[in-house]
Parts: structure tokens; sequence; C-alpha cells
């Protein structure tokens, strides 16, 4: 299941995790990201020990929404060694996350 992460728990959970990590910034009222979240929980199972995944409530948690200037949601971001190394905005196939995180694997 995908970590819920918060703006308390981003810096610790994210960027400084020795594994690849796969942020999903959402919110519940928002149709595509209601799309995308089995997607991400298939991914989490998927590459449970591999990779962390995580989802954000864009609501509930503005400081890292904003300092990674998320205006669109679903916008999904990719982190390795703290950095920030991929972005997709919107719902894409899950092959397109699954080749993203494969190519930090």
């Amino acid at each position: 299941m995908a970590l819920q992460i918060t703006d308390a728990s981003f810096e610790e959970a994210v960027l400084k995790s020795d594994k690849p990590v796969l942020v999903d910034f959402g919110a519940e009222w928002c149709g595509p990201c209601r799309t995308l979240g089995p997607i991400i929980e298939e991914i989490s199972t998927e590459y449970e020990g591999r990779v962390v995944v995580g989802k954000v409530d864009v609501d509930n948690n503005q400081e890292f929404t904003a300092k990674y200037g998320v205006r669109n949601i679903p916008t999904v971001l990719m982190f390795k060694d703290g950095e920030l190394v991929g972005r997709q905005v919107g719902v894409a196939s899950k092959k397109t996350y699954t080749d993203s995180l494969d190519s930090l694997l």
C-alpha cells in the first residue's frame, strides 16, 4: 500500500530515502486522481522493497506541493538520492510509471 506522505514526513520519506521514490500528488475530490489511485497501488505492491511509493494530499500538505510547483493534479514526481528526476502531469499508463522507475533501479 502506498505510503501517506505529509509535509512533516516528506523530507524523511522522500528526500532522505536510499531507494527511488514515486510520489503521487492528488486530492480525494479529483476524478483523475481516483482513476490513478489503483495504478499507484499496483506499482506499490509490485515494487515493494525496491521503491518507495507514496501519496501526498495537496489540500492538507501545501509546503512541498508548492516547492515542487505542483499546479495540476494528479502529478507524479520521481526522486532519486533526494533529487527530483521525473515528472508526469495527468493520468498516464502504468507502463509510463514503471518504465521511469525501472530506469532508476
